[in-house]
Protein backbone atom coordinates (compact mmCIF):
# COMPACT_ATOMS: atom_id res chain seq x y z
CA UNK A 1 0.00 0.00 0.00
CA UNK A 2 3.08 2.15 0.85
CA UNK A 3 3.76 2.36 -3.32
CA UNK A 4 0.30 3.65 -3.62
CA UNK A 5 0.22 6.67 -1.39
CA UNK A 6 1.97 8.96 -3.75
CA UNK A 7 -0.32 7.91 -7.12
CA UNK A 8 -3.46 7.93 -4.38
CA UNK A 9 -2.43 11.74 -3.71
CA UNK A 10 -2.11 12.47 -7.08
CA UNK A 11 -5.52 11.05 -8.27
CA UNK A 12 -7.02 12.50 -4.97
CA UNK A 13 -5.11 15.98 -6.51
CA UNK A 14 -6.59 15.78 -9.29
CA UNK A 15 -10.32 15.37 -8.06
CA UNK A 16 -9.69 18.22 -5.82
CA UNK A 17 -8.87 20.66 -8.94
CA UNK A 18 -11.81 19.34 -10.56
CA UNK A 19 -13.90 20.52 -8.09
CA UNK A 20 -12.28 23.56 -7.87
CA UNK A 21 -13.31 24.79 -11.88
CA UNK A 22 -16.62 26.16 -10.84
CA UNK A 23 -16.22 27.93 -7.46
CA UNK A 24 -12.76 29.16 -8.08
CA UNK A 25 -14.16 31.56 -10.75
CA UNK A 26 -17.70 32.35 -9.11
CA UNK A 27 -16.35 35.06 -6.52
CA UNK A 28 -14.53 36.73 -9.46
CA UNK A 29 -17.07 36.29 -12.68
CA UNK A 30 -19.34 39.06 -12.39
CA UNK A 31 -16.03 41.60 -12.69
CA UNK A 32 -14.55 39.24 -15.09
CA UNK A 33 -17.24 39.52 -17.55
CA UNK A 34 -17.78 43.16 -17.03
CA UNK A 35 -14.05 43.08 -17.97
CA UNK A 36 -14.34 41.72 -21.40
CA UNK A 37 -17.98 42.96 -22.24
CA UNK A 38 -18.90 45.73 -20.21
CA UNK A 39 -22.88 46.12 -19.35
CA UNK A 40 -24.77 45.98 -16.33
CA UNK A 41 -24.79 43.13 -12.97
CA UNK A 42 -27.71 41.85 -14.41
CA UNK A 43 -26.15 40.86 -17.99
CA UNK A 44 -23.49 39.87 -16.28
CA UNK A 45 -25.04 37.08 -14.36
CA UNK A 46 -27.14 35.88 -17.57
CA UNK A 47 -23.87 35.32 -18.90
CA UNK A 48 -23.10 34.15 -15.75
CA UNK A 49 -25.54 31.56 -16.09
CA UNK A 50 -24.86 30.89 -19.75
CA UNK A 51 -21.26 29.69 -18.70
CA UNK A 52 -22.39 27.65 -15.77
CA UNK A 53 -24.35 25.52 -18.05
CA UNK A 54 -21.99 25.24 -20.86
CA UNK A 55 -19.52 23.60 -18.21
CA UNK A 56 -22.18 21.27 -16.89
CA UNK A 57 -23.38 19.80 -20.34
CA UNK A 58 -19.78 19.33 -21.53
CA UNK A 59 -19.20 17.69 -18.84
CA UNK A 60 -22.55 15.58 -18.79
CA UNK A 61 -21.43 15.06 -22.95
CA UNK A 62 -18.01 14.21 -22.51
CA UNK A 63 -17.31 12.07 -19.11
CA UNK A 64 -18.51 8.56 -20.57
CA UNK A 65 -16.25 9.25 -23.64
CA UNK A 66 -13.35 10.11 -20.85
CA UNK A 67 -13.91 7.27 -18.95
CA UNK A 68 -14.44 4.35 -22.26
CA UNK A 69 -10.72 5.70 -23.10
CA UNK A 70 -9.49 5.42 -19.88
CA UNK A 71 -10.92 1.67 -20.35
CA UNK A 72 -9.52 1.42 -23.74
CA UNK A 73 -6.29 3.26 -23.64
CA UNK A 74 -5.54 3.38 -19.81
CA UNK A 75 -6.13 5.30 -17.03
CA UNK A 76 -2.59 7.69 -16.76
CA UNK A 77 -2.78 8.29 -20.13
CA UNK A 78 -6.50 9.80 -20.02
CA UNK A 79 -5.38 11.73 -16.82
CA UNK A 80 -2.49 13.15 -17.92
CA UNK A 81 -3.50 13.91 -20.77
CA UNK A 82 -6.60 16.05 -19.55
CA UNK A 83 -4.45 17.99 -17.37
CA UNK A 84 -2.35 19.41 -19.69
CA UNK A 85 -5.58 20.93 -21.68
CA UNK A 86 -6.53 22.01 -18.43
CA UNK A 87 -3.41 23.99 -17.50
CA UNK A 88 -3.95 25.50 -21.03
CA UNK A 89 -7.61 26.48 -20.64
CA UNK A 90 -6.57 28.02 -17.28
CA UNK A 91 -3.93 30.14 -18.93
CA UNK A 92 -6.45 30.81 -22.22
CA UNK A 93 -8.88 32.25 -19.33
CA UNK A 94 -6.13 34.36 -17.82
CA UNK A 95 -5.83 36.26 -20.73
CA UNK A 96 -8.83 36.24 -22.60
CA UNK A 97 -10.47 39.53 -23.98
CA UNK A 98 -14.30 38.24 -25.22
CA UNK A 99 -16.83 36.67 -24.16
CA UNK A 100 -16.71 34.23 -27.10
CA UNK A 101 -13.26 33.22 -26.01
CA UNK A 102 -14.66 32.60 -22.16
CA UNK A 103 -17.19 30.33 -23.28
CA UNK A 104 -15.01 28.37 -25.59
CA UNK A 105 -12.80 28.28 -22.96
CA UNK A 106 -15.64 26.74 -20.50
CA UNK A 107 -16.81 24.09 -22.74
CA UNK A 108 -13.07 22.67 -22.49
CA UNK A 109 -13.20 23.17 -18.93
CA UNK A 110 -16.27 20.56 -18.85
CA UNK A 111 -14.79 18.11 -20.63
CA UNK A 112 -11.04 18.29 -18.55
CA UNK A 113 -13.34 18.18 -15.94
CA UNK A 114 -14.63 14.94 -16.66
CA UNK A 115 -11.32 13.26 -15.44
CA UNK A 116 -13.21 12.68 -12.14
CA UNK A 117 -14.81 9.27 -13.84
CA UNK A 118 -10.93 8.41 -14.77
CA UNK A 119 -10.20 9.09 -10.91
CA UNK A 120 -12.68 7.10 -9.83
CA UNK A 121 -12.34 3.99 -12.40
CA UNK A 122 -8.82 4.12 -10.93
CA UNK A 123 -9.43 4.16 -7.00
CA UNK A 124 -11.68 1.08 -8.54
CA UNK A 125 -8.85 -1.76 -10.05
CA UNK A 126 -6.68 -0.88 -6.87
CA UNK A 127 -9.24 -1.41 -4.52
CA UNK A 128 -10.79 -5.09 -3.12
CA UNK A 129 -14.17 -5.03 -3.98
CA UNK A 130 -14.89 -4.56 -0.29
CA UNK A 131 -12.91 -1.52 0.04
CA UNK A 132 -14.27 0.15 -2.96
CA UNK A 133 -16.93 1.95 -1.22
CA UNK A 134 -14.78 3.39 1.82
CA UNK A 135 -12.11 4.42 -1.03
CA UNK A 136 -15.10 6.25 -3.11
CA UNK A 137 -15.10 8.14 -0.02
CA UNK A 138 -11.66 9.59 -0.54
CA UNK A 139 -12.74 10.52 -4.07
CA UNK A 140 -16.16 12.41 -2.38
CA UNK A 141 -13.64 13.86 0.09
CA UNK A 142 -11.41 15.08 -2.63
CA UNK A 143 -14.88 16.84 -4.26
CA UNK A 144 -15.66 18.47 -1.09
CA UNK A 145 -12.27 19.69 -0.20
CA UNK A 146 -12.30 21.36 -4.05
CA UNK A 147 -15.55 22.56 -3.27
CA UNK A 148 -14.73 24.56 -0.87
CA UNK A 149 -10.99 25.53 -1.72
CA UNK A 150 -12.61 27.03 -5.24
CA UNK A 151 -14.21 29.63 -3.79
CA UNK A 152 -11.68 30.41 -1.26
CA UNK A 153 -9.11 30.87 -3.11
CA UNK A 154 -11.15 32.38 -6.26
CA UNK A 155 -12.50 35.38 -3.59
CA UNK A 156 -8.91 35.52 -1.76
CA UNK A 157 -6.50 35.95 -5.07
CA UNK A 158 -9.46 37.90 -6.95
CA UNK A 159 -8.31 40.98 -4.85
CA UNK A 160 -5.10 40.76 -6.92
CA UNK A 161 -6.77 40.61 -10.17
CA UNK A 162 -9.87 39.18 -12.08
CA UNK A 163 -7.19 37.07 -13.86
CA UNK A 164 -4.94 35.94 -11.24
CA UNK A 165 -6.94 32.89 -9.96
CA UNK A 166 -6.30 31.77 -13.34
CA UNK A 167 -2.80 31.94 -13.74
CA UNK A 168 -2.74 30.83 -9.22
CA UNK A 169 -4.66 27.28 -10.97
CA UNK A 170 -3.01 26.90 -13.95
CA UNK A 171 0.37 26.61 -11.94
CA UNK A 172 -1.64 24.04 -9.31
CA UNK A 173 -2.36 22.02 -12.57
CA UNK A 174 1.19 22.22 -13.81
CA UNK A 175 2.36 21.07 -10.59
CA UNK A 176 -0.37 17.78 -10.49
CA UNK A 177 0.62 17.14 -13.90
CA UNK A 178 4.19 16.83 -13.10
CA UNK A 179 3.37 14.86 -10.06
CA UNK A 180 1.18 12.33 -12.09
CA UNK A 181 3.54 12.33 -14.47
CA UNK A 182 6.60 10.97 -11.89
CA UNK A 183 4.56 8.60 -9.91
CA UNK A 184 1.32 7.43 -11.40
CA UNK A 185 1.39 3.67 -12.68
CA UNK A 186 -0.78 2.35 -15.03
CA UNK A 187 -3.77 0.08 -14.00
CA UNK A 188 -5.54 -1.60 -17.13
CA UNK A 189 -3.76 -4.75 -17.83
CA UNK A 190 -4.37 -6.32 -21.12
CA UNK A 191 -6.83 -8.62 -19.52
CA UNK A 192 -8.64 -5.41 -18.48
CA UNK A 193 -8.37 -3.53 -21.46
CA UNK A 194 -11.34 -2.86 -23.80
CA UNK A 195 -12.15 -1.38 -27.42
CA UNK A 196 -13.40 1.72 -27.39
CA UNK A 197 -16.37 2.10 -29.14
CA UNK A 198 -18.80 5.42 -29.80
CA UNK A 199 -21.98 3.39 -29.47
CA UNK A 200 -20.72 2.65 -25.69
CA UNK A 201 -19.05 6.03 -25.45
CA UNK A 202 -22.24 8.33 -26.23
CA UNK A 203 -23.99 9.65 -22.82
CA UNK A 204 -26.87 7.79 -24.13
CA UNK A 205 -25.19 4.76 -25.34
CA UNK A 206 -23.40 4.28 -21.65
CA UNK A 207 -26.33 4.96 -20.02
CA UNK A 208 -28.30 1.91 -22.40
CA UNK A 209 -25.17 -0.76 -21.93
CA UNK A 210 -25.22 0.39 -17.78
CA UNK A 211 -28.92 -0.50 -17.91
CA UNK A 212 -28.74 -3.89 -19.28
CA UNK A 213 -27.12 -4.86 -16.37
CA UNK A 214 -29.40 -6.52 -13.59
CA UNK A 215 -30.35 -4.12 -11.19
CA UNK A 216 -28.47 -1.27 -12.16
CA UNK A 217 -31.59 0.75 -13.87
CA UNK A 218 -32.59 1.87 -10.64
CA UNK A 219 -29.26 2.66 -9.00
CA UNK A 220 -28.65 5.01 -11.61
CA UNK A 221 -32.24 6.63 -11.48
CA UNK A 222 -31.90 6.01 -7.53
CA UNK A 223 -29.04 8.24 -7.41
CA UNK A 224 -29.71 10.76 -10.11
CA UNK A 225 -32.40 12.05 -7.32
CA UNK A 226 -30.21 12.12 -4.59
CA UNK A 227 -27.94 14.09 -6.36
CA UNK A 228 -30.62 16.61 -7.34
CA UNK A 229 -32.29 16.42 -4.08
CA UNK A 230 -28.47 17.54 -2.49
CA UNK A 231 -27.60 19.89 -4.87
CA UNK A 232 -30.70 22.02 -3.47
CA UNK A 233 -27.39 23.62 -1.21
CA UNK A 234 -25.28 25.49 -3.93
CA UNK A 235 -28.92 25.26 -5.78
CA UNK A 236 -30.56 28.00 -3.57
CA UNK A 237 -28.81 28.31 -0.47
CA UNK A 238 -27.43 32.06 -0.88
CA UNK A 239 -30.88 32.89 -2.09
CA UNK A 240 -32.65 31.12 1.01
CA UNK A 241 -30.17 32.56 3.48
CA UNK A 242 -30.99 36.05 2.64
CA UNK A 243 -34.59 35.80 2.06
CA UNK A 244 -34.98 33.67 5.49
CA UNK A 245 -32.39 35.19 8.03
CA UNK A 246 -30.88 38.56 5.97
CA UNK A 247 -27.38 36.90 5.86
CA UNK A 248 -24.49 38.85 4.24
CA UNK A 249 -22.13 37.46 1.67
CA UNK A 250 -19.63 36.86 3.97
CA UNK A 251 -21.78 34.96 6.19
CA UNK A 252 -23.57 32.44 3.13
CA UNK A 253 -19.50 32.07 2.35
CA UNK A 254 -18.62 30.59 5.81
CA UNK A 255 -21.94 28.06 5.98
CA UNK A 256 -20.66 26.62 2.84
CA UNK A 257 -17.27 26.59 3.81
CA UNK A 258 -18.61 24.60 6.74
CA UNK A 259 -20.74 22.52 4.68
CA UNK A 260 -17.70 21.44 2.28
CA UNK A 261 -15.20 20.84 5.18
CA UNK A 262 -18.10 18.46 6.93
CA UNK A 263 -18.72 17.04 3.84
CA UNK A 264 -14.89 16.02 3.26
CA UNK A 265 -14.56 14.78 7.04
CA UNK A 266 -17.70 12.81 6.71
CA UNK A 267 -16.38 10.85 3.24
CA UNK A 268 -12.61 10.88 4.60
CA UNK A 269 -13.63 8.92 7.76
CA UNK A 270 -16.67 8.69 9.00
CA UNK A 271 -17.88 6.72 6.15
CA UNK A 272 -15.47 4.01 7.25
CA UNK A 273 -17.27 3.48 10.44
CA UNK A 274 -20.66 4.03 8.83
CA UNK A 275 -20.27 0.99 6.47
CA UNK A 276 -18.39 -1.10 8.78
CA UNK A 277 -21.39 -0.79 11.51
CA UNK A 278 -24.27 -0.68 8.77
CA UNK A 279 -23.03 -1.84 5.45
CA UNK A 280 -23.47 -0.39 2.19
CA UNK A 281 -27.18 -0.77 1.35
CA UNK A 282 -28.82 0.41 4.74
CA UNK A 283 -26.02 3.15 4.97
CA UNK A 284 -27.70 4.17 1.46
CA UNK A 285 -31.45 3.74 3.24
CA UNK A 286 -30.21 5.53 6.52
CA UNK A 287 -27.89 8.06 5.21
CA UNK A 288 -30.86 9.34 3.08
CA UNK A 289 -33.57 8.88 5.72
CA UNK A 290 -31.33 11.85 8.00
CA UNK A 291 -30.93 14.14 4.60
CA UNK A 292 -34.72 14.22 4.92
CA UNK A 293 -34.81 15.00 8.10
CA UNK A 294 -32.47 17.79 7.94
CA UNK A 295 -34.60 19.37 5.15
CA UNK A 296 -37.78 19.12 7.03
CA UNK A 297 -35.92 21.14 9.50
CA UNK A 298 -34.77 23.44 6.87
CA UNK A 299 -37.62 24.43 5.30
CA UNK A 300 -39.20 25.95 8.41
CA UNK A 301 -36.19 26.70 10.58
CA UNK A 302 -36.54 30.67 11.18
CA UNK A 303 -33.55 30.95 13.41
CA UNK A 304 -30.31 32.21 11.08
CA UNK A 305 -27.94 30.51 14.33
CA UNK A 306 -29.82 27.28 14.12
CA UNK A 307 -29.35 27.12 10.50
CA UNK A 308 -25.34 27.90 10.75
CA UNK A 309 -24.97 25.16 13.36
CA UNK A 310 -27.45 22.33 10.91
CA UNK A 311 -25.25 23.41 7.79
CA UNK A 312 -21.86 20.93 8.99
CA UNK A 313 -24.64 18.25 10.34
CA UNK A 314 -26.47 17.87 7.17
CA UNK A 315 -23.42 16.91 5.82
CA UNK A 316 -23.44 13.83 7.47
CA UNK A 317 -25.80 12.39 4.41
CA UNK A 318 -23.07 12.32 2.27
CA UNK A 319 -22.18 8.66 3.10
CA UNK A 320 -25.01 7.89 1.07
CA UNK A 321 -23.19 8.52 -2.67
CA UNK A 322 -19.76 6.52 -2.05
CA UNK A 323 -21.84 3.71 -1.20
CA UNK A 324 -24.13 4.01 -3.96
CA UNK A 325 -21.17 4.08 -5.84
CA UNK A 326 -19.60 0.97 -4.02
CA UNK A 327 -22.63 -0.94 -4.76
CA UNK A 328 -22.99 -0.55 -8.92
CA UNK A 329 -19.55 -1.25 -9.03
CA UNK A 330 -19.48 -4.74 -7.78
CA UNK A 331 -21.98 -5.31 -10.50
CA UNK A 332 -20.05 -4.15 -13.11
CA UNK A 333 -16.84 -6.41 -14.76
CA UNK A 334 -13.03 -4.95 -14.18
CA UNK A 335 -12.90 -4.02 -17.68
CA UNK A 336 -15.81 -1.50 -17.68
CA UNK A 337 -15.28 0.61 -14.14
CA UNK A 338 -14.23 3.63 -16.03
CA UNK A 339 -17.44 3.69 -18.29
CA UNK A 340 -19.47 2.91 -15.34
CA UNK A 341 -17.77 6.19 -13.87
CA UNK A 342 -18.04 8.02 -16.79
CA UNK A 343 -21.92 7.68 -16.58
CA UNK A 344 -21.90 8.51 -12.95
CA UNK A 345 -19.82 11.61 -13.63
CA UNK A 346 -22.53 12.57 -16.86
CA UNK A 347 -25.85 11.79 -14.24
CA UNK A 348 -24.28 14.30 -11.59
CA UNK A 349 -23.63 16.68 -14.25
CA UNK A 350 -27.14 16.67 -15.17
CA UNK A 351 -28.07 16.86 -11.92
CA UNK A 352 -26.03 20.04 -11.92
CA UNK A 353 -28.17 21.30 -14.82
CA UNK A 354 -31.85 20.44 -13.59
CA UNK A 355 -31.34 21.19 -9.74
CA UNK A 356 -30.73 24.90 -10.82
CA UNK A 357 -33.67 25.10 -12.61
CA UNK A 358 -36.13 23.11 -10.58
CA UNK A 359 -34.89 24.60 -7.10
CA UNK A 360 -34.62 28.13 -8.42
CA UNK A 361 -38.34 28.09 -9.87
CA UNK A 362 -39.92 26.61 -6.53
CA UNK A 363 -38.19 29.39 -4.52
CA UNK A 364 -39.20 31.86 -7.19
CA UNK A 365 -42.48 30.07 -6.81
CA UNK A 366 -42.96 30.49 -3.06
CA UNK A 367 -41.63 33.93 -2.49
CA UNK A 368 -42.78 36.35 -4.82
CA UNK A 369 -45.04 39.02 -3.65
CA UNK A 370 -48.67 36.94 -5.42
CA UNK A 371 -46.98 33.80 -3.66
CA UNK A 372 -50.11 31.61 -1.64
CA UNK A 373 -47.79 30.87 0.74
CA UNK A 374 -44.30 32.42 2.21
CA UNK A 375 -41.81 29.70 2.33
CA UNK A 376 -38.44 29.95 1.27
CA UNK A 377 -37.87 26.57 2.49
CA UNK A 378 -39.81 24.90 -0.08
CA UNK A 379 -37.10 23.62 -2.22
CA UNK A 380 -36.52 21.60 0.47
CA UNK A 381 -39.52 20.10 0.93
CA UNK A 382 -39.20 19.06 -2.66
CA UNK A 383 -35.59 17.67 -2.35
CA UNK A 384 -37.66 15.23 0.11
CA UNK A 385 -40.39 13.92 -1.76
CA UNK A 386 -36.96 13.91 -4.55
CA UNK A 387 -35.25 11.70 -1.79
CA UNK A 388 -38.39 9.69 -1.03
CA UNK A 389 -38.74 8.43 -4.48
CA UNK A 390 -34.97 7.68 -4.69
CA UNK A 391 -35.44 4.99 -2.10
CA UNK A 392 -38.58 3.52 -3.26
CA UNK A 393 -36.63 3.08 -6.50
CA UNK A 394 -33.41 1.38 -4.18
CA UNK A 395 -35.70 -0.83 -2.63
CA UNK A 396 -36.81 -1.84 -6.65
CA UNK A 397 -32.85 -2.92 -7.38
CA UNK A 398 -33.11 -5.85 -4.52
CA UNK A 399 -28.95 -5.69 -4.19
CA UNK A 400 -27.71 -8.80 -2.70
CA UNK A 401 -25.06 -6.81 -1.41
CA UNK A 402 -25.47 -6.41 2.48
Amino acid sequence: MHRLRLPLLFVLATVVIDAMGIGLIMPIMPDLIRDVRGGDLAEAALWGGILSTAFAVMQFLCAPVIGNLSDSFGRRPVMLVSLFAMMLDYLVMAVAGSIWLLLAARVVGGITASTQATASAWVADMSAPERRATNFGLVGAAFGAGFVLGPLLGGALGELGTRAPFYAAALLVAANFLLGLAVMPETVTQDRRRRFTWARANPLGALRQMTRLPGIAPLLAAYFLYSVALYVYPAIWPYFTQERFGWTPRTIGLSLGLFGVAMALVQGGLIRVVLRRLGERRTVVWGQVFDMGTFALLAFITSGTAALILTPLAALGAVVSPALQGIMSRKVGDDAQGELQGVLTSVHALSMIASPLLMASVFSAFTRADAPVHLPGAPFLVSILLLAAGLALFARSRSSVA
